[in-house]
């Protein structure tokens, strides 16, 4: 038995004991009266607990390759999807599986427990999906790994594309993934949300598409994606990433949209520190923020949630693996920084991802996974605004994840500890 005492629950008051055993939440119990005051006890004094952070849209295929061949100059997705296309003649399996470890260890370390990657298979080869599914079975008792069979350069235009992403989903990939708004013609990506269902149908698998990625307001493909999860029984097990479009849409079509959307129950996964990089590269003046309508999508009653999509590759030169720093971007972007909304964020990086994910057994609740992370803040409010240490990360009972707070202090000029609170 081991107790975890004095923690603050994201989503609960006052102070809470949690009693692990076997690798399980045993109790979760208002401190001080748990008992069990012989075992060993780990004291939180009061820091914020909550569920692992969930990535629910990231390229490890691609990861950690900024500059390779080239750097993207222009910072447009188009120049990075034709850097990428030139850094994957050079792809090895050997490659592939060591920037993509060294990625997750940057995720593991900032508290994330589980991962959904998409994987280029736009490459007859395969080999950066063979080294994702050998990453996966290595890496599987320290995370979750999700693996989408993501056609990059079309499935529809580039050749062989639809027949590459069912060989993906024979090898093992878990998510049929597409990219209809960068096929040929509307007509092309049309067809191919068509093709993705029916592929997904086949294998039984849930469905994440890149859809509508472009400031373009008459990129309207996630419509035809919402429609055909409605007339296919598909609702919860779609996904659509991006949809940077719909922050060009008029507002009377978005009104008719948002039923529609609703109707479909469809997940949808914004990526803000990628899509403020990426989008409004074609506008002067107004410049559009490139992001989908995160607050209209939240306040409508569909699931969002935020993601990185890219770590150091062709389309994003920085980033860490950090969640807190996609948050933090997300709530400027949105406008969702009243109080509340502050307060209440964890959910787009925790709940709302796994929920995006299928998730089981996800959350701090007696009998599930002890899996769960300490932040260096009180609450959700402070863990965002102070961008908070995860101070430990937690597997089944097991810390897999250790970080020491950060001091700092200034002389005025006698010494003094600075904690920003």
């Amino acid at each position: 038995m081991q107790k975890w005492s004095n923690a603050s629950i994201f989503g609960r008051e006052g102070l809470w004991d949690l009693l692990i055993e076997n690798g399980s939440f045993k109790k979760i119990v208002k401190s001080g009266t748990s008992g069990f005051d012989d075992c060993e006890t780990i004291d939180l004094n009061g820091k914020l607990v909550c569920a692992p952070f969930i990535e629910p849209h990231i390229h490890l295929d691609t990861t950690l390759t900024a500059g390779q061949p080239r750097w993207n100059e222009s910072g447009t997705l188009f120049e990075g999807i034709q850097c990428w296309s030139e850094r994957k003649d050079s792809l090895t399996k050997e490659d592939v599986k060591e920037r993509a470890k060294k990625a997750l260890s940057w995720q593991m370390a900032n508290g994330i427990g589980a991962v959904r990657t998409h994987v280029d298979t736009t490459d007859p080869s395969l080999v950066a999906l063979e080294a994702l599914l050998e990453v996966k079975a290595e890496m599987k008792e320290l995370l979750d790994l999700q693996i989408v069979a993501f056609p990059q350069e079309g499935l529809i235009s580039y050749p062989n594309g639809l027949e590459l992403v069912e060989e993906a989903l024979k090898m093992g990939a878990d998510v049929v993934g597409g990219i209809p708004h960068f096929e040929f013609t509307r007509e092309d990506g049309v067809q191919s949300i068509r093709e993705i269902f029916k592929l997904a149908m086949k294998y039984d698998k849930p469905i994440d598409i890149h859809c509508d990625e472009i400031d373009d307001e008459q990129s309207r493909h996630v419509e035809v994606v919402a429609r055909e999860t409605i007339m296919n029984d598909y609702q919860g097990r779609v996904t659509a990433s991006h949809t940077t479009a719909m922050g060009s849409y008029n507002d009377a079509y978005t009104y008719k949209l948002m039923r529609v959307l609703r109707l479909a129950e469809l997940n949808f996964v914004a990526n803000p520190l990628v899509n403020i990089h990426l989008q409004g590269r074609f506008d002067t003046y107004p410049k559009r923020r490139g992001l989908t309508r995160v607050k209209e999508l939240d306040q409508n009653g569909l699931n969002v949630c935020f993601g990185h999509d890219d770590i150091m590759d062709p389309w994003y030169p920085i980033g860490n693996g950090n969640m807190l720093q996609v948050l933090h971007m997300g709530l400027h972007a949105s406008q969702l920084m009243g109080y509340s909304d502050i307060a209440n964020s964890l959910r787009f990086v925790t709940d709302n991802s796994a929920k995006a994910l299928n998730l089981s057994n996800y959350g701090i609740t007696e009998g599930n996974p002890a899996n769960f992370i300490v932040l260096n803040g009180e609450d959700g409010y402070h863990a965002l605004r102070l961008q908070a240490e995860v101070l430990y990360s937690v597997r089944n009972g097991k810390v897999i994840a250790q970080t020491k707070p950060r001091e700092t202090h200034v002389f005025l000029p006698e010494q003094k500890n600075i904690t920003f609170m």
